[in-house]
């Protein structure tokens, strides 16, 4: 009995194919850039197709025939690059134009409760198998993509680290010769004025180059890791850049622990301090503030690190800003290359530690933590 009143129900739809297809192409939601109108109009037909050839297929083989149509139109949203959304949005009108049809068949709905079931089951299939298909595919042209950048942008700093290193390089031979001669001045006239200016200025462009050279992987060959001590090092830093401090009026608040005694490469760790504490100074320099300030605090984080934090009272870094800060070649300075804060982060992570930014209105802190050398190594270095 229920088979004869299915066969009943797809007869009449049958007979109404037309009307019905008709009315459900003049609903199709259309962009302008869609390039496969006609073939939607095909695919409305197919699957309609579907639906009076279901009472003869099982669950399995009506599955197959759903995901197989639903593929090769999800393979065509992919390329035409348009959103899913009005896809969906013109299946689902097909569904509801059957409904209305439903209605007038005069067919009571006792007898067509089981089809109508049978029909939305076909529906929801087929719209799960094309958005799946869809987004996978979507996901896979955004991974290759980013996977491109990617690889883009490694072979950018690769090539940049090489040329830096080959540069420099060049440019430090003349820079020592100059940095030689002025000692040699200091020693034969101790009272000549600016020679401090001078050997000051020379330090500054050192430091500036060395961030560069810091990118490339030759600078480490030959190098061995030392132990020191983390508190004569960031005196040491401080009276590197003593003038820069004395010159914007900065206050230094120190707040040091113990001096620890950290193993690795000394001169790159100072490079970090540096690089950190002159970006302070700069962005007080730029910043109206009545009492400009940099606290350096350190404290034993657990029995195996040591954190370090260096903090300003400059103005707030956006809470969006505050991870891309770390980024290769980004600066909010007219003059800056990008690549301090990303030096900075490279080493601190190849020594096993971590560096991250929290800023808030009253002060911006920079926090650094780094193991500790095991004690017996470095007591027996440093005696």
């Amino acid at each position: 009995m229920l088979k004869e009143k299915q066969t009943e129900i797809l007869a009449f739809f049958d007979q109404n194919k037309e009307a019905i297809l008709r009315e459900w192409r003049n609903s199709f939601l259309f962009t302008e850039a869609e390039p496969y109108k006609e073939k939607i109009r095909e695919y409305a037909e197919a699957l309609f197709n579907v639906l009076l050839t279901m009472h003869r297929m099982n669950d399995q083989e009506l599955l197959a025939v759903l995901e197989k149509l639903a593929l090769e139109i999800s393979g065509e949203r992919v390329i035409a690059d348009i959103n899913i959304g009005d896809f969906v949005y013109n299946v689902n009108l097909g569904r509801t134009v059957l409904c209305s049809y439903f209605s007038k068949s005069r067919i009571p709905w006792s007898e067509i409760h089981e089809s109508m079931n049978r029909i939305n089951f076909c529906f929801d299939k087929f719209l799960f198998f094309a958005v799946s298909h869809y987004t996978e595919e979507k996901n896979k042209i955004i991974e290759e993509k980013t996977i491109f950048i990617d690889s883009t942008h490694q072979d950018r700093l690769t090539l940049l680290g090489q040329m830096t290193s080959s540069f420099i390089h060049e440019f430090r031979n003349p820079l020592t010769s100059i940095q030689g001669f002025i000692q040699l001045l200091k020693a034969d006239y101790p009272n000549m004025r600016y020679l401090d200016i001078i050997s000051s200025e020379l330090d500054q462009l050192n430091f500036r180059i060395s961030q560069f050279l810091l990118l490339s992987k030759k600078e480490l060959i030959g190098k061995e890791k030392e132990y020191f001590k983390l508190n004569k090092l960031i005196n040491d830093v401080l009276n590197f850049l003593y003038p820069s401090i004395l010159d914007g009026k900065v206050k230094i608040a120190m707040d040091l622990s113990n001096d620890f005694t950290l193993h690795g490469y000394a001169d790159e760790i100072r490079q970090v301090f540096i690089n950190i504490i002159f970006n302070a100074i700069d962005v007080l320099n730029h910043h109206v503030n009545e009492n400009p300030t940099i606290e350096i605090v350190s404290f034993l984080e657990n029995k195996q690190k040591v954190s370090i934090n260096i903090s300003n009272n400059g103005p707030i870094i956006p809470s969006e800003l505050q991870q891309t800060i770390f980024e290769p070649f980004f600066t909010t300075k007219k003059l800056g290359t990008g690549l301090g804060l990303f030096v900075c982060k490279e080493i601190i992570e190849k020594h096993k530690g971590g560096l991250s930014c929290d800023s808030k209105p009253e002060k911006t802190t920079f926090s650094l933590t780094l193991p500790l050398a095991t004690v017996s190594n470095s007591m027996n270095t440093l005696v």
